[in-house]
C-alpha cells in the first residue's frame, strides 16, 4: 500500500499542469493505467487494467484532446519533479543529460506527421525503411541509493513529418538544441553536459550550447578531421593571419601516434578486469572554430572509437565514462516500447487528406488555417500521450530505486532472474502496483482523492476482487 501512497505524492507535483481539479484526477487515472497495464492496446488498455466503466474510454479521449492539460507546463513540472525526487548523477559537479532519436512505426493513413523514414541500424530485425513518427528524446542521468544509474525520460517530442511554413528551415539538430536549452533553462543546471551519438556532433548543436555555458560529449564519425594551431611567424606578413594549421585526419592517429597511447582500467560501468588504450589530443575543430578535446579509445573487445568533448577540463577517462552512460537511454527506450507502451498511441484525424505511399514531410502551408489547426490539435494529442508515458516510466523508476524492498514485498509473482538485493525493473514495479491496488483500496482513507475517484468509476461487475477490497 505504501507504493500507491508514494506514487500519488509524486503525481501531485504535476497539479499546476491541469486547469481544473477534475482534469488532474483523470490525468492521474491515465498515469495509473500507463504504469500498471499489461497490454499495449492504446486507451482501451487503461480502461481494462483499472476495471473502469465503459464510459471512461470517452473521458480518456477527452483528456488527451483537452487544452486543460497544458503540455508545456506538464513538461516543466515533470522536469522540476525529477530533479527533486531523484539524485542526479554529476560529472565533475555538473548534471548529465542524454539525447537520442527514435523512429516509431505507424501505419495509420489518417495520422499526421507519418512519413517514410530510413533506419540506419546494424540490427537485422529492423527494416531499412518504415512509415512512422520521428521523435527525439531527452533524459536525465540519475543515481540510486545503491549506486545504480538510469536515464529518466523528460520529454520526447515529434520533430519531423509536418511543415507548417516554408520559411521554417530548422533541422532536427536545431530542434534538439532548442529542446535541450528549454529543459535546462527551467532548472538550476550550470555547465550541464549533453551526451549524444555521432549524429549530434555538429556545430548546430555545439554552438548554441557553448553560448549558454553547456557542453557536449559525443562520438565522432570515422572520417572526422581537425587542425593543429597555426604557427606564429617571426615576422607578420601581408593579409589575414591563418586561423587553422595543419590538417589532421583523426583516424590516422591510430598509427602515427601509437607510441603515445596510454593503458588504463576501463571506466565503463559494468566492466571489470578490462584494460583499454587511449590517446588524448586538443585540436581546432572547424564546425565550432575552437579547441576541442578528442579521445581515441581502443577497447580489447569493442574495437576502436573516437570521442570528443567541448569541455577541455574533463580528462580522457571522464569523457569515456560520460559517453559510456549514453547506452542508458537505449535501455529506457526498450522499456518505453515494450513495457510502458509510451509510443503505442492510436489517434486518427478523420478530416486528414490521403497520404501518398511514397510520402515525405507533409507541407501544410497550402492548406486552410482550419486544417492546420486540426493537425496541430492532433499532434498535441500525441505529445500529451507520450509525455504521460515518460512520466509513468519515471515514476516506476523512482519506486524501483528508492522503494526497492517494498516493491519486492508486493511482487506476488516469480522470475528466474530475481535479485531482491538489486533495484527491480519497470515491469516488476508495474506488477507490484497491480497486486497492491486492492490493498490500497481497502486500507486507504475514505477521503483519499485517488481512492474516491477510482471507486466512482470502477465497474465492480467486471472486477470482483476490487469489489471485495472496496
Amino acid at each position: 500500500m505504501i507504493l500507491w501512497f508514494e506514487w500519488f505524492r509524486c503525481v501531485q507535483q504535476l497539479r499546476p499542469a491541469c486547469s481544473r481539479h477534475r482534469t488532474f484526477l483523470w490525468m492521474t487515472l491515465a498515469l495509473a493505467g500507463l504504469c500498471i497495464r499489461n497490454d499495449l492496446a492504446g486507451v482501451t488498455s487503461l480502461v481494462r487494467v483499472l476495471g473502469l466503466r465503459g464510459r471512461c474510454y470517452r473521458c480518456f479521449l477527452n483528456l488527451f484532446h483537452s487544452s486543460g492539460l497544458k503540455q508545456a507546463v506538464l513538461e516543466s513540472c515533470w522536469t522540476q519533479a525529477v530533479v527533486k525526487l531523484f539524485t542526479p548523477f554529476r560529472l565533475e559537479g555538473r548534471l548529465v543529460f542524454i539525447a537520442d532519436g527514435l523512429k516509431v512505426a505507424k501505419e495509420g493513413l489518417k495520422m499526421p506527421a507519418v512519413k517514410k523514414l530510413h533506419q540506419s541500424s546494424s540490427n537485422n530485425s529492423k527494416p531499412s525503411y518504415i512509415f512512422g513518427h520521428s521523435l527525439q528524446a531527452l533524459g536525465l542521468l540519475v543515481s540510486g541509493p545503491l549506486g545504480h544509474l538510469c536515464c529518466v525520460p523528460l520529454c520526447s517530442p515529434i520533430h519531423e513529418g509536418v511543415v507548417f511554413s516554408n520559411r521554417d528551415k530548422r533541422t532536427l539538430l536545431d530542434k534538439l538544441a532548442l529542446l535541450f536549452l528549454g529543459v535546462v533553462g527551467g532548472i538550476d543546471a550550470p555547465g550541464a553536459i549533453l551526451v549524444a551519438d555521432a549524429y549530434y556532433a555538429s556545430g548546430k548543436i555545439i554552438k548554441p550550447l557553448l553560448q549558454r555555458g553547456y557542453h557536449l560529449i559525443s562520438r565522432l564519425r570515422s572520417n572526422a578531421v581537425a587542425y593543429y594551431r597555426p604557427e606564429v611567424p617571426a615576422k607578420r606578413g601581408r593579409g589575414r593571419p591563418p586561423t587553422y594549421g595543419q590538417k589532421v585526419r583523426l583516424n590516422t592517429l591510430w598509427e602515427t601516434a601509437c607510441e603515445h597511447f596510454c593503458d588504463a582500467p576501463s571506466p565503463v560501468y559494468g566492466e571489470t578486469h578490462t584494460t583499454l588504450r587511449y590517446y588524448t589530443i586538443d585540436l581546432l575543430w572547424r564546425p565550432v572554430g575552437q579547441l576541442v578535446r578528442f579521445v581515441l579509445v581502443e577497447h580489447p573487445l569493442r574495437g576502436r572509437i573516437m570521442l570528443m568533448s567541448t569541455d577541455l577540463t574533463l580528462s580522457a577517462l571522464q569523457i569515456i565514462t560520460g559517453y559510456g552512460y549514453r547506452f542508458k537511454i537505449e535501455v529506457a527506450f526498450k522499456q518505453a516500447l515494450h513495457t510502458l507502451g509510451t509510443y503505442a498511441y492510436h489517434f486518427w484525424m478523420r478530416m486528414m487528406s490521403p497520404r501518398p505511399q511514397r510520402s515525405g514531410n507533409q507541407h501544410l502551408h497550402h492548406k486552410s488555417s482550419d486544417y492546420r489547426d486540426q493537425v496541430r490539435r492532433k499532434l498535441a494529442v500525441y505529445q500529451r500521450y507520450i509525455q504521460l508515458g515518460c512520466i509513468a516510466q519515471g515514476l516506476l523508476q523512482y519506486l524501483a530505486l528508492y522503494f526497492r524492498q517494498s516493491v519486492w514485498a508486493a511482487f506476488k509473482s516469480w522470475l528466474r532472474t530475481m535479485k531482491t538485493a538489486q533495484p527491480p525493473s519497470e515491469a516488476v514495479v508495474a506488477q507490484a502496483l497491480r497486486d497492491a491496488l486492492p490493498e490500497f483500496l481497502l486500507g486507504a482513507p475514505d477521503d483519499h482523492n485517488l481512492k474516491k475517484f477510482l471507486l466512482e468509476n470502477i465497474d465492480f461487475d467486471r472486477c470482483p476482487p476490487l469489489r471485495l477490497a472496496a
